[in-house]
């Protein structure tokens, strides 16, 4: 696997050995934000980023996507999904080695920024509606800059309470909202996966025979979001998060000049980075490999009403630093590994 979630081009365009000032044109297109203080406290033991995948199904400044791409996506209607932050992963680079990134389960149970307990994915759409509640009480009833402040409000959020739980300092974070799922398959021509059963889901439009098959866009994203009918549930959901990067990670490695046109597109759409995030260096630092892990949960629990996992903190910190300094082993080079 030869590159973190594409993030989001500048691997692409490694891969593909485009100029660097290409680069440069593309980390000056992205929305960015300022969750991240100037001064908050840095990773010392290489770079940390925050990767996280919203559910919501509307773009970024709030507005509803057309309803062909609706369709396309078989998610619902533009109202469902909210604001949660259903795809958490901290991706580590070290200063030399392997990088890993470490999926935090979206049902942990933990302390909020914002204060109390809930599910981690949580903290980003608590945030958001309690400063939109805060500047309408305030005079402030403009839609976009009303969506752009809670927005905010939730990246902040999301980005302390993973900080918080996990001990660990953030130092970039990267946001993609549901259709960047897609347009992340749809620029690439689909992605290659292998599967030890045959699945089916209604939910999620999941259909999927045995073995290994070649997905489209709208194929991949019922791919990385089905967690009915799988024996895992939400934690093999995780997995099939992990195998979506790697089947995106090979496809990179062969695409054309088209692909990377619209990666660069898919970016400027669906992409928000940090105000400090150089995608021009962090292309020059590219990792050679990173692998996978999941960190660790002790069971289900219900709580408040809701179906939890259940944590222990302190594990989960020590799998962390574990990680952070010794890198799972790489996956055999057997082709596509298959999964349930």
């Amino acid at each position: 696997m030869r590159t973190a979630w594409v993030l989001v081009c500048a691997a692409v365009l490694v891969a593909s050995g485009l100029a660097w000032s290409t680069v440069s044109s593309i980390s000056t297109g992205v929305e960015r934000s300022y969750a991240i203080p100037d001064d908050a406290p840095r990773s010392s033991s290489g770079r940390n980023i925050l990767i996280m995948g919203l559910t919501t199904r509307l773009d970024l400044h709030g507005e509803p996507l057309p309803d062909d791409v609706l369709r396309r996506l078989q998610a619902g209607e533009s109202d469902r999904g909210g604001y949660n932050a259903n795809t958490l992963i901290l991706l580590h680079l070290p200063a030399s080695g392997p990088a890993v990134a470490m999926s935090v389960p979206r049902d942990n149970l933990v302390p909020l920024s914002s204060g109390g307990e809930g599910k981690i994915k949580e903290a980003y759409g608590r945030a958001k509606i309690a400063e939109e509640d805060r500047l309408r009480a305030a005079g402030t009833h403009e839609k976009r800059t009303l969506e752009r402040a809670g927005r905010e409000a939730g990246r902040r959020a999301q980005v302390q309470t993973v900080s918080a739980f996990l001990n660990q300092p953030i130092d970039h974070l990267v946001e993609i909202s549901l259709i960047g799922f897609f347009h992340i398959a749809e620029g690439l021509g689909g992605v290659d996966v292998c599967l030890k059963n045959a699945t089916k889901d209604p939910l999620s439009g999941a259909d999927f025979p045995a073995g290994r098959q070649h997905l489209d866009a709208g194929q991949a994203l019922s791919f990385v979001r089905q967690r009915h009918g799988l024996p895992g549930g939400d934690l093999d959901r995780t997995r099939r998060q992990q195998a979506f990067l790697s089947a995106v990670a090979r496809r990179v490695q062969d695409a054309d000049v088209a692909a990377v046109q619209a990666m660069i597109d898919m970016a400027k759409q669906d992409v928000v980075l940090d105000a400090r995030f150089d995608l021009t260096e962090f292309a020059r630092r590219l990792p050679s490999e990173v692998r996978f892990d999941t960190l660790p949960v002790e069971g289900g629990a219900h709580v408040g009403g809701q179906d939890v996992n259940a944590v222990d903190q302190a594990k989960v910190r020590a799998k962390v630093t574990e990680l952070a300094t010794a890198p799972p082993p790489p996956p055999p080079d057997d082709g596509i590994p298959c999964i349930a």
